[in-house]
């Protein structure tokens, strides 16, 4: 499974981004799939989570509210819409998939050892 993540760039804080992780080569709706983002300096860490088919999600407590993950298994493609965002949501942003599901649990998810294929990275910059 190959993922290639876009829609990452420069926005103000209070702005919006719309992020798409686009899978091809052995794709289904069978991939627990997730967004994970790295800042300088610090480790990777989760963002939010999304079941087979959509019916379940997690998010990091700091993005509750403001980010909202969805996939479209028709087009293989996993989104996170990101609202109103602060200068501390700037980083790397990553979609990985999971071979395993179709539930999550709130713990695996949030691993990033659970995860089995990554995407390249988006970069996602929000000035103040």
């Amino acid at each position: 499974v190959q993922l290639q993540a876009s829609g990452g760039g420069l926005v103000q804080a209070g702005g919006s981004l719309r992020l798409a992780c686009a899978a091809s080569g052995r794709t289904s709706s069978s991939y627990v799939m997730g967004w994970f983002r790295q800042a300088p300096g610090k480790e990777r860490e989760f963002v939010a989570a999304i079941s087979w088919y959509g019916g379940t999600t997690y998010y990091e407590d700091s993005v509750k509210g403001r980010f909202t993950i969805s996939r479209d298994n028709a087009k293989n493609t996993v989104f996170l819409q990101m609202n109103s965002l602060k200068p501390e949501d700037t980083a790397v942003y990553y979609c990985a998939a999971a071979g395993w599901g179709p539930n999550p649990t709130a713990a695996r998810a949030a691993l990033r050892d659970s995860y089995d294929y990554w995407g390249q990275g988006t970069q996602v910059t929000v000035s103040s």
